[in-house]
């Protein structure tokens, strides 16, 4: 393995849909890791082929048709394939690696919750809830093992994570009990969020901008949905973290942009 190490994640909104930005940022940024969510693609027809173009030739796929889905595409070798079915239904929302320096890897979907955040009126918003729940029964019992979380984690925790704090508090993905909750799930195991570790807040560090905007950067509506967390061991490997914000305006972008971090193991 290299000595140093970059790891990518994107919820990239259909990879099929996107697969021209998707080779584009990864001829521009080459990570080494690129975990992808809401692939919204079966295994079969996952298109392959470019990654392994790009020398991304180690693929664990976890497809599931026009719906949610993820991937974790590598140029260094990877081991394992773990699915935990965190929303206890079947859906493909999670899939982990191991590398060869034993630091495992789990990309993570968590759902979006709907528009209610009242889950005796909005059944997916108590699905979400639930998902984390389940999260946090594994986190708690992870017993030391070097690992990263990343993902879509469909949630800005801090004020400083949303456009206006005040206009979003009850808007699903800043509500305080999904804050609350995400709170529980990071002191679960003293995950460390490497995004404000390399940012702290209040530095503005938005991973997501609604389609619905004429001009999403004019208007600058964002909220940080995207993260990565580490344990204290992978984190004091890392050496940098960014986020790839001019993916948001190439053609057919996600409405989601890349974060990276970089680590020298």
């Amino acid at each position: 393995m290299a000595d140093t190490l970059s790891i990518a994640s994107w919820n990239i909104n259909s990879v099929r849909a996107r697969i021209d930005i998707v080779e584009r940022f990864l001829t521009e940024e080459a990570p080494d890791i690129l975990c992808l969510q809401e692939t919204k693609v079966v295994n079969e027809i996952f298109p392959t082929d470019m990654f392994k173009r790009l020398g991304y030739v180690h693929q664990v796929l976890n497809g599931q048709r026009m719906h949610h889905g993820v991937a974790i595409m590598s140029k260094v070798p990877i081991h394992e394939d773990d699915r935990f079915d965190w929303q206890a239904n079947g859906e493909a929302r999670h899939v982990g690696i191991r590398l060869d320096n034993g630091v495992r890897i789990e990309n993570v979907y968590v759902p979006a919750g709907g528009d209610v955040a009242d889950r005796e009126v909005n059944p997916k918003f108590g699905q979400k809830l639930d998902f984390i729940g389940r999260m946090i029964e594994w986190s708690g019992a992870l017993d030391n093992k070097p690992t990263i979380l990343t993902g879509d984690f469909n949630i800005a925790p801090l004020e400083c994570d949303v456009w206006s704090h005040k206009q979003l508090l009850d808007v699903v993905s800043h509500t305080p009990v999904e804050c609350e909750l995400l709170g529980r799930l990071q002191a679960s195991n003293d995950w460390v969020d490497i995004g404000r570790h390399f940012h702290p807040a209040p530095a503005r560090l938005y991973t997501w901008w609604s389609y619905r905007a004429k001009d999403w950067a004019a208007s600058d509506r964002g909220r940080r949905l995207d993260h990565m967390w580490m344990t204290k061991d992978v984190a004091d490997k890392a050496i940098a973290h960014r986020v790839v914000e001019p993916t948001r305006s190439w053609e057919k972008p996600s409405d989601h942009i890349p974060i990276i971090t970089e680590f020298a193991f």
